[in-house]
């Protein structure tokens, strides 16, 4: 009973994303760091107000942090399909041509 939540908190906490989770994690902090940079910028300007301005960038810092480091759902949509394990090589020896310069060697 124990081992199994300790399993299900664990797989929650670990963190695994595939990597185009990896790369939509990285468009999305940059884009949201992007847009509430230029947003922070704007409202300090024109209010004035530079702790205004902070507030917005910190929340926004905050918000991209939620967005970003939890292993969402969504970034787990392409898992990658690894080789069995003791499973044979992709390529045997007697298949293996390498082209050096318009070469052909066989191996």
């Amino acid at each position: 009973m124990a081992d199994q939540l300790l399993e299900q908190v664990k797989d929650v906490v670990d963190g695994q994303i595939d990597f185009e989770g990896q790369k939509l994690a990285e468009i999305l902090a940059t884009a949201v760091l992007a847009i509430v940079g230029g947003i922070s910028f704007l409202v300090g300007f024109f209010l004035q107000d530079i702790t205004l301005a902070l507030k917005i960038g910190l929340g926004g810092t905050a918000l991209t942090f939620l967005l970003v480091v939890p292993p969402w759902p969504f970034f787990k949509r392409h898992p990658v399909k690894w080789l069995p394990v003791g499973g044979e090589p992709a390529i045997t020896s007697g298949q293996q041509n390498i082209v050096i310069d318009e070469k052909l060697f066989t191996k």
